[in-house]
């Protein structure tokens, strides 16, 4: 019987469903509470998504990582609807954007387009957090994955955070892969998200966000980036000093290390690509789906591990 009425109460509530007793304990072993803010950080080549929960002395520390069940594209950000790119960048969301009857088990709208995309010409709508393991340009997780996720972001609505950062990245922006990527056509693009991951990593505070001159600028005021336009200019401020020493020293250390690699060792640049509005081939299918392995695309456990292969970029990061 007990069986019976778990199973009923997970399937019919799983917008309501409690967080593990584990995940509770380490909230509150970390100084953390259980209806205390959020904060998302995703990284596309690890394939790894951080959920980071702010302490009593208001620093975020992290809570839990979970390996992405799939993510679909190449590195880079999304640009138009239909590429089938996951998206980068810095995105919000509020307690409107949860949706509890998604067809993927939960779902979390990342607010895509953001002000910065919009700003820059990109369209796309519908990009989500989601359970099962298949993606068309969103980030899905296992359906056990993501129940706990949208659980923690509900806490944190009902204990008054009005809306949560999602940092999205096409890896952990360290010195060594800057430099491993900094031949791609997206290295500028990165080099300016770098600074929103350095004054996180710096302060671990959350950013505040703005847009001015079509580019992402970070801030300790959000009065300040509030008042911007989007395709305006950018006012005269800079980041706290211990931010700006960062980004300095990292910039130093991957010129260092690119200065010592050979060739082969820099990342090469994927030459998939989808042409949007056109039927997916499933040899294109393939190799754009970046999914864990030992899944299907359902997010059901596959025996013998053959899930699909894994990431292409696995290989960069053993």
């Amino acid at each position: 019987m007990f069986a019976v009425s778990a199973c009923q109460y997970e399937d019919l509530l799983p917008a309501e469903a409690p967080l593990p007793a584990a995940l509770v304990q380490a909230i509150k072993s970390n100084g953390m509470g259980v209806k205390s803010p959020i904060l998302v950080r995703l990284y596309k080549e690890e394939s790894d998504l951080e959920v980071w929960k702010q302490k009593t002395d208001g620093t975020y520390a992290l809570l839990k990582t979970y390996e992405i069940c799939a993510w679909s594209g190449k590195l880079g950000p999304k640009k138009q609807e239909g590429d089938r790119q996951a998206p980068e960048g810095f995105y919000t969301v509020t307690p409107a954007q949860l949706n509890p009857n998604s067809n993927y088990h939960l779902a979390l709208n990342m607010g895509y387009p953001n002000t910065y995309d919009r700003a820059n010409g990109r369209t796309g709508s519908h990009l989500m957090i989601h359970g099962s393991c298949n993606s068309s340009g969103c980030y899905a997780m296992d359906d056990e994955q993501v129940q706990e996720i949208y659980s923690l972001a509900r806490h944190s609505f009902e204990g008054g955070q009005r809306a949560f950062q999602i940092q999205a990245y096409p890896f952990r922006m360290t010195p060594k892969n800057m430099a491993r990527h900094r031949n791609s056509e997206h290295y500028d693009f990165w080099k300016m998200l770098k600074k929103g991951s350095d004054y996180f990593e710096m302060t671990r505070q959350q950013p505040n966000v703005g847009v001015c001159d079509r580019r992402y600028v970070f801030d300790q005021s959000a009065e300040t980036v509030a008042g911007l336009s989007a395709t305006g200019a950018c006012p005269d401020f800079s980041l706290p000093a211990q931010v700006v020493a960062k980004v300095e020293a990292d910039h130093a250390e991957e010129e260092k290390i690119a200065s010592s690699f050979s060739p082969s060792d820099f990342a090469e640049t994927s030459t998939f690509s989808y042409r949007s509005g056109q039927p997916i081939t499933p040899e294109a299918y393939a190799q754009e789906q970046h999914r864990r392995e030992g899944y299907d695309r359902e997010g059901n456990r596959v025996s013998g591990g053959g899930g699909g292969g894994g990431s292409i970029f696995s290989s960069f990061l053993k």
